[in-house]
């Protein structure tokens, strides 16, 4: 009775500090880590969302940019860090539920965060350079049939890799990987046609392709995006072709809940602000804000579902 008694007291106690906690927080900057180099579509996200962020709690928000092989390194530090509420990750998916299925060791298991909100789901873009022969998904396999591994396509991730290597599956095609830092890099590589396709976020896509720098030849969704209407989809000539990309806000997996709850109703605010959403609508993007169990849940359902397509494409872990 006694050891019951004193149980119960210390888990009192520690609630109460976990509210003192959450009723102070946040009270110093925080540090917004997102895992891949300036300038890309998570380091844009991480500053849209932080100077919303420090205006609304007036504190300074400090974007870390990481960048690495598919963003590793971030995901690393943030597992790692005090779990506080003052170190976040802007993650992507891939690094949630496809880097355990393609690489033998991680410095991190998904068990290692505690999901916040997911902050937007999309469809990526193919893109060709506009000096390539091939303007349609159709007319790029059969330049690809007629060029038996002749092809490089960029990557700067396993989020795209896997992208494009469901592609070359379904399509019958053989073609190389050549991998970026960055996805200005990427960029850059395709505008010069070093390389002859890549898929990319839409956050960097829709910019380059209205402005004429890109040709865009399918769309990994499965219905047209509002952004490029007269962009097809990849499903249109390979039915049955999907590939969805999505951002999504985590901490360490033990994080006070009081300060998990205050971080997810603060970015689903957020989200929700109209200039946030037509900002990212007309990127390509579709604002979610969803709660936390709702994050969890797809993570758990898409680490089963790539799991089943890495098996299937034969993509063999690093």
């Amino acid at each position: 009775m006694k050891q019951a008694a004193q149980l119960f007291l210390i888990s009192a106690l520690s609630c109460a500090a976990s509210g003192v906690a959450a009723a102070d927080y946040p009270n110093r900057p925080i540090r917004f880590v997102t895992p891949f180099v300036a300038g890309g579509p998570s380091d844009m996200l991480a500053r849209l969302l932080g100077q919303k962020l420090s205006e609304s709690w007036n504190q300074t928000v400090v974007i870390d940019n990481r960048g690495s092989a598919a963003g590793i390194v971030g995901f690393e530090i943030v597992a790692k860090s005090i779990p506080d509420g003052y170190t976040l990750l802007l993650a992507t998916g891939a690094g949630l539920t496809i880097n355990p299925h393609v690489y033998l060791k991680l410095p991190y298991e998904v068990k290692d965060f505690q999901p916040i909100t997911q902050i937007t789901s999309g469809a990526y873009y193919m893109v060709v350079p506009m000096s390539l022969p091939a303007k349609t998904v159709k007319e790029y396999i059969a330049l690809a049939k007629a060029n038996p591994g002749g092809l490089n396509f960029a990557t700067t991730g396993t989020n795209n890799l896997l992208a494009a290597e469901q592609f070359n599956f379904m399509a019958g095609i053989k073609a190389t990987a050549v991998n970026y830092k960055g996805t200005g890099q990427a960029v850059t590589a395709v505008m010069s046609g070093e390389v002859q396709s890549f898929i990319m976020s839409p956050l960097i896509a829709v910019p380059q392709i209205k402005a004429g720098k890109l040709r865009a030849i399918g769309l990994t969704g499965l219905k047209r995006s509002p952004a490029l209407p007269d962009v097809p989809t990849i499903a249109e000539t390979l039915p049955g072709y999907e590939n969805i990309t999505w951002h999504s806000l985590v901490v360490a997996a033990k994080t006070p809940k009081p300060i998990v709850a205050k971080l997810s109703k603060e970015f689903m605010r957020i989200i929700r602000l109209p200039d946030i959403q037509e900002r990212l609508i007309s990127q390509g993007l579709d604002p979610v804000g969803s709660t936390p169990e709702e994050l969890s849940a797809l993570i758990k359902s898409e680490l089963v579902m790539y799991g089943k397509l890495v098996k299937q494409i034969g993509l063999k872990p690093q």
